[in-house]
């Protein structure tokens, strides 16, 4: 259950101010929002399974102080990468808009190919190789994902663009530091 808790918190505040949420809520504006989230959690539950395999893969092949070092490092570039920001390009942004046919095959083709190399991707690869729990770091991370998504979707349409952007990104970049401060000084332990 450890796998599963951390991977959840860690993915869904990996992916607070990412632009997956900002994909989330756009398709929101087009289709239902339960059509929405399911294409998202195949899309996230794909990606994830493709992430916790090269983790383990890699977490076997390396010591564990190696791994702590190399994750600790990871989630505090994890951390710059969330305080310098992401937005839809146009390109993607138009792409959700005039996407009016099969709306659930849309959202998930959309999403997971935004999730491959996106934070959360690359987050998830390293929980795996920390945790030999692979169905828990699998599960815990795409319910973390897709929380977070869902949550983005709700609460965009309740308070429309009057979203504290600013402070999610510096309170996720936040967590992400300490993560990787915390796993950092396991590995000096």
């Amino acid at each position: 259950m450890e796998a599963f808790w951390i991977s959840t918190v860690a993915i869904f505040v990996a992916e607070l101010g990412d632009k997956s949420q900002l994909m989330a809520m756009t398709f929101a504006t087009r289709f239902k929002a339960w059509i929405v989230i399911l294409g998202i959690t195949v899309a996230t539950a794909v990606v994830h399974l493709l992430s916790v395999a090269l983790g383990g893969l890699v977490g076997d092949w390396l010591p564990t102080t190696a791994i702590s070092i190399v994750a600790g490092l990871a989630f505090l570039g994890f951390a710059a990468w969330t305080l310098r920001g992401d937005e839809l390009t146009e390109e993607e942004s138009k792409k959700a808009q005039r996407t009016t046919r099969n709306a659930l095959i849309a959202v998930t083709v959309a999403f997971f190919l935004s999730e491959l190399g996106d934070k959360t991707m690359l987050a998830t690869i390293t929980l795996a190789t920390r945790y030999d729990d692979w169905v828990g770091t699998w599960i815990g991370s795409t319910v973390g994902m897709v929380a977070a998504d869902a949550l983005a979707i709700l609460v965009g349409r309740l308070l429309g663009k009057h979203l504290p952007e600013k402070a999610i990104r510096y309170g996720a970049a936040a967590a992400f530091a300490v993560f990787g401060v915390i796993l950092l000084v396991e590995a000096f332990l």
